[in-house]
């Protein structure tokens, strides 16, 4: 290693290369996937590579799978950043000499790939049930070992562990189908595993599903609405994550831009990226860019005070970075990218939000939806929802959606729980896929409500 970095030093000085970064990183992954009894896949796999950022007022990047090439990806690297040269500025800050592991209590990468195996051969069985006509799950643990250096004389070993399982089913009736899943992951290893009730997961979603086939359409127009945990998390991470992702401000694709310091939500409205939570999905020491990871406020009491930045962006906004440069793999450049993000808790308990809502709506889960994160408009389906009348839960209804304008819907808010929950890992995709989490209390709005058919 000590001859790739004299290597990197020599490299800069010929090209007459300022800047430069290197991330060497090795994953060892296992993924298993099984629908309806037959095992779609059973992998188990390591991955080499190098990728090579140069800057030179503009970036270079080169990466290669085969560490024998190495020298060829630093020499591209740099190659590209003399040709391409420009006139933008990063932040470049000291340089940083770690070694960060996150550390776990039972390795997945011991645990016997015919373990995992029966695992989700057990899951699937446990799927099985009345009116259920198709159920799936996915396992998959990714130990994630880089090597990061730079042209400042940064050093920074990392270890990252993330685990995730996904389990689904589908319920049909008379024509009718509704599915309904549930996902369990986090920076955690096979612990993680053994804390699960599988049994009760299986039940529930089963029973969710089921019911759904025999819930009515819900109504359509504004009412006041109570979102549950996770659909608060999808809320703030799409409608609000993504404009505050500071190469959005850059390019003009975001209505946040300009707004710092401005109040934007209602006081008492505190929402966060944090990337340092314990055992989180989306949590990582430091992002891909060598900077140290750490909890971002991006609306404080109902003002907007910070954006989510890299290098680059900091450096334009003349904001510090804040360590949300995060890329896919090695063969992939950093982008500005979420972590863990969700709502700070309030003093409301969910009984005391379902007696302020006369006529409404309780809205549970995420079924995915679209933002304009530069018009600030919002669609999201909730997995499930419920009237609410004079104070009281009542009916499911289902293929519901909510909608309306995000700053609309930041200013509506009426009511924010006491029962914080952060723990609904997934995949955010922005042209490259990284691990995220989201989250927060029940939150009373207001905001258009109607269906998804």
């Amino acid at each position: 290693m000590e001859e790739l970095v004299r290597k990197a030093e020599e490299l800069a000085g010929r090209y007459g290369i300022p800047y430069y970064e290197i991330r060497i990183t090795r994953v060892t992954a296992a993924h298993l996937g099984m629908q309806n009894g037959q095992l779609e896949e059973l992998s188990l796999n390591t991955e080499m590579g190098i990728g090579v950022r140069a800057f030179n007022g503009a970036w270079g990047f080169s990466s290669a799978n085969d560490m024998r090439r190495a020298e060829d990806a630093i020499k591209t690297a740099m190659k590209i950043a003399r040709l391409s040269k420009g006139n933008s500025e990063i932040y470049l800050g000291d340089p940083v000499k770690d070694r960060a592991v996150i550390g776990v209590k039972k390795p997945f990468t011991e645990v016997d790939i015919e373990d995992k195996l029966a695992l989700v051969k057990e899951i699937d069985s446990l799927l099985k049930g009345d009116n259920v006509s198709s159920r799936r799950i996915h396992y998959g643990d990714g130990l994630k070992e880089t090597f990061y250096f730079n042209s400042l004389g940064s050093e920074i070993e990392t270890v990252t562990p993330r685990l995730r399982i996904a389990l689904s089913v589908t319920a049909r009736e008379n024509g009718e189908m509704q599915a309904y899943w549930k996902s369990f992951g986090g920076t955690a290893g096979w612990e993680l595993v053994e804390g699960i009730d599988f049994p009760h997961w299986a039940e529930v979603i089963k029973e969710k599903a089921v019911s759904l086939l025999h819930a009515r359409s819900p109504p359509s127009g504004e009412f006041d609405v109570i979102m549950d945990p996770e659909l608060t998390g999808v809320f703030i991470h799409e409608a609000l994550g993504h404009a505050a992702e500071a190469d959005a401000v850059k390019n003009g694709d975001s209505i946040l831009a300009g707004k710092l310091g401005e109040r934007i939500a209602v006081e008492g409205l505190t929402v966060v990226d944090d990337p340092t939570l314990p055992g989180r999905f989306g949590s990582y020491v430091y992002d891909d860019e060598g900077v140290k990871a750490r909890r971002v406020e991006i609306i404080r009491d109902g003002v907007l005070v910070n954006y989510l930045n890299d290098r680059e962006t900091s450096a334009l906004l003349g904001l510090e970075p804040n360590g949300h440069g995060r890329a896919q793999g090695y063969n992939y450049q950093p982008l500005v990218r979420m972590s863990n993000t969700y709502v700070e808790p309030g003093d409301w308990s969910f009984e005391e939000m379902v007696e302020e809502v006369k006529n409404g709506l309780y809205m549970v889960g995420d079924k995915g939806g679209e933002v304009d994160t530069a018009g600030g408009t919002f669609t999201f389906g909730a997995r499930e929802g419920y009237v609410i009348e004079n104070g009281e839960v009542k009916e499911m209804v289902r293929d519901v959606a909510l909608s309306g304008g995000i700053l609309d819907v930041l200013r509506n808010i009426h009511a924010i729980g006491n029962d914080l929950k952060v723990d609904f890992p997934g995949y955010c995709g922005k042209g490259q896929w990284v691990p995220v989490d989201d989250g927060g209390p029940h939150v009373l709005t207001r905001a258009l409500v109607g269906g998804l058919r």
